[in-house]
């Protein structure tokens, strides 16, 4: 594989988008030698979907347009960003009982670190901000046949 690659989708913000963005994420990761079915492609469809939400409900219709980036470097590092046109970061909300919004970022937070990654929140030249995960990339290993052969 290459010493890095790299991609990228944007999309309109809108509810219709999380699944896009959650489908882009996880057929690129394919691309790469991740299976969808594996546990970490569960995870990151997750990380990606919360993301992606967040992008579309906290921008108030500030941010037109939300940008997802994945990037694999040397086959050891995974990184995916969300990036949106608001300036306002995202804040760690209480968790009240009946709350039904604002856990998104302990989830992507919780998650991240269950995988042995960080989480990053960091500003773009534009006034915007850049919502990214780093994860080690860790691609589980094909079941081998009874004749010695990898399984697709």
């Amino acid at each position: 594989m290459a010493d890095h690659l790299e991609a990228s989708v944007t999309l309109p913000s809108e509810p219709a988008s999380v699944s896009a963005a959650r489908e882009y994420v996880v057929t690129i990761l394919a691309e790469w030698g991740l299976p969808p079915g594996a546990e970490v492609a569960d995870t990151i469809r997750l990380i990606v979907s919360e993301l992606a939400t967040n992008a579309v409900q906290h921008t108030f219709g500030q941010s037109p347009t939300f940008t997802v980036d994945i990037a694999l470097d040397r086959d050891e590092q995974l990184r995916i960003g969300v990036t949106d046109s608001h300036p306002r970061f995202p804040k760690r909300l209480p968790a009240a009982v009946q709350q039904d919004n604002g856990r998104g970022m302990v989830i992507i937070r919780w998650l991240t670190a269950e995988c042995g990654g960080k989480l990053r929140v960091r500003p773009t030249r534009e006034g915007g901000k850049t919502v990214a995960i780093e994860l080690p990339w860790t691609v589980p290993a094909q079941p081998v046949t009874a004749a010695g052969q990898q399984e697709p």
